[in-house]
């Protein structure tokens, strides 16, 4: 079975260049302008996500709102999450580690690395690209 990738971003075309990375690496991508779309969008789905890969600064819910509350679904507690952001401060990076975040990608994002690090990460939790 296909994973799925919940993607987080405010920017549309931040959004359209992981969605076109993700999706043209096999994985069904589902995408939000924010982290309360995003967590409507991840306890919608009828089988849960196997990966999320969330801007930090978003308006309405940011990063580490949708990462808190998820961690708080029982089926997303231990989801493995990717954080892209331009951010680079170590109070974000310890909050984000706290949370169980898997990884800290900065933008521009290196397309290669976000494949690389997704299939890493999707391979650990049973799920392979197809």
């Amino acid at each position: 079975m296909t994973a799925t990738i919940l993607v987080a971003d405010d920017s549309a075309t931040m959004r359209m260049i992981v969605q076109a990375t993700l999706t043209g690496a096999g994985w069904k991508v589902v995408a939000a302008a924010n982290g309360k779309e995003a967590l409507a969008l991840a306890i919608a789905q009828e089988t849960p996500v196997d990966l999320v890969v969330s801007d930090w600064n978003m308006p309405v819910m940011g990063g580490l709102g949708l990462i808190s509350s998820l961690r708080q679904v029982e089926r997303y507690e231990d989801v493995p999450v990717l954080v892209l952001t331009t951010e680079d401060d170590v109070e974000s990076k310890t909050a984000a580690r706290d949370l169980g975040v898997c990884g800290w990608l900065q933008k521009p994002v290196d397309p290669d690395l976000l494949v690389e690090m997704a299939t890493e990460l999707l391979d650990v939790s049973g799920e392979q690209a197809s």
